[in-house]
């Protein structure tokens, strides 16, 4: 039996999903486990990108992909999704899994998402607008949360369904000034999406522990990233789920016993989509650089990312956070223009050397980073593919980084094609 849990290390957008599609060659099953369709995955081959928001990354592989109870789905979305992607040649449906405990997004979560951003003016968290927050909100009520197992039974999801648009109708009328809905008409709705992915509803947690007891790879797929994570991210800056390797278990419904290996994923800089701290953010034309080199803009909103240098500090709480095994490192292609890399060591603050990234915002927004700063390499690496077919001064770049996290390496990637990819068979760097 072998369980892998991919994670990102930064505020997302690390490339988990070209991650996942490589480990995912030999997987069983690959299980999303927390988050809705905020995330954004993007898997190149050749000239054809997919772009996945609710779908695990291994269905590019043709692999058995679940939803899993710790995610919240919007059927329009994920129906959106299907379609996109069997429009572009892949067979979807069959491989497609959905908890029966996971939770609906519905059409008031997005209208309440978007009413509390426009409210809170200057202190907006800048959230994707999809409803996430308001139906993780909905979840831990306990009053108001409808799962995708509800759909099964009609009577009882319309009786519920029109409890709570009476509630949520009231907030958004008196409270936000906003439209209202109209309960009838969110019940056709859904019923008409449930008699599309009915077939795909089902246990999952029982398909995971079936799986993992009969051996087989199981790969754990985590969205967001550890400083979006709702306990170790920059709160209140960050997503409503633990998207941290302590996820997977719960989200996926199998005990934490059953994990094998958690990989980080990290980029070779740093980005960061929305508000919220970023010591090492570049707002100069060292940063619109690394934004148009690394195409730097959000797979689900479109946005530009904040970019800067790479940060140690990060990293190690990522390391703690998850109990990281190896590191991925992508985009160290995007590193190869600069003749000179900084790359972030610790924090000064208020006197102090700090080297993990604090909890207390005020702390982060005192800190001034400490940098090291590594020779660049300046030339192209997409033909790569072993560690020592690397430039030396990339080498070196790769070393430190392990150095400063304790974390070996497993994978980097060197350019943006499938194949542009270095994996590690030992130990690299330990």
């Amino acid at each position: 039996m072998s369980s892998t849990v991919i994670v990102g290390t930064q505020w997302g957008d690390e490339g988990k999903g070209r991650v996942v599609d490589v480990y995912a060659a030999n997987a069983a099953l690959v299980v999303r486990y927390q988050g809705g369709d905020n995330a954004g995955h993007t898997v190149k081959i050749g000239d054809q990108s997919y772009a996945l928001h609710l779908i695990p990354s291994g269905i590019v592989r043709q692999r058995p992909s679940i939803l899993g109870n710790g995610m919240v789905i919007n059927p329009k979305s994920l129906l959106k999704e299907i379609a996109d992607l069997e429009g572009k040649g892949l067979t979807v449906r069959p491989f497609i899994y959905i908890s029966e405990d996971a939770h609906l997004i519905m059409p008031y979560h997005l209208a309440l998402d978007a009413a509390s951003e426009r409210a809170m003016g200057k202190g907006k968290i800048g959230t994707t607008l999809k409803g996430i927050g308001p139906a993780y909100t909905d979840k831990f009520s306990r009053t108001h949360g409808m799962r995708v197992g509800d759909l099964r039974n009609a009577e009882y999801f319309r009786a519920r369904l029109e409890t709570i648009v009476a509630d949520k109708n009231a907030i958004l009328e008196k409270l936000y000034g906003a439209e209202t809905f109209d309960a009838a008409a969110i019940y056709d709705e859904y019923m008409a999406y449930y008699a599309v992915i009915k077939d795909m509803i089902c246990d999952t947690g029982e398909m995971v522990w079936q799986a993992l007891k009969r051996g087989d790879d199981v790969m754990f797929e985590g969205a967001n990233a550890t400083m979006l994570d709702i306990d170790h991210g920059t709160y209140p800056f960050v997503t409503c789920s633990t998207p941290t390797a302590g996820g997977a278990s719960v989200g996926a419904g199998v005990g934490p016993s059953l994990l094998d290996t958690v990989i980080g994923v990290v980029k070779a800089y740093t980005s960061r989509v929305g508000e919220g701290p970023f010591p090492t953010e570049l707002k100069d034309e060292v940063g619109a650089r690394i934004r148009e080199l690394g195409h730097e803009y959000g797979t689900t909103t479109g946005r530009p990312r904040r970019c800067g240098w790479l940060d140690a500090c990060v990293l190690r709480k990522a390391v703690r956070a998850n109990g990281l095994d190896f590191l991925a490192v992508t985009h160290l292609d995007v590193m190869g223009e600069f003749a000179e890399l900084p790359l972030c060591v610790g924090y000064e603050i208020d006197g102090k050397r700090v080297d993990i990234f604090p909890s207390a915002l005020w702390e982060v927004e005192r800190a001034v980073p400490i940098y090291e700063t590594l020779p660049g390499w300046q030339t192209p690496i997409a033909d790569c593919r072993d560690f020592d077919d690397l430039p030396v001064n990339a080498q070196r770049y790769l070393t430190r980084i392990t150095e400063l996290t304790g974390v070996p390496l497993c994978m980097v990637t060197v350019g943006s094609e499938r194949d542009e990819t270095i994996v590690f068979k030992d130990v690299v760097m330990a």
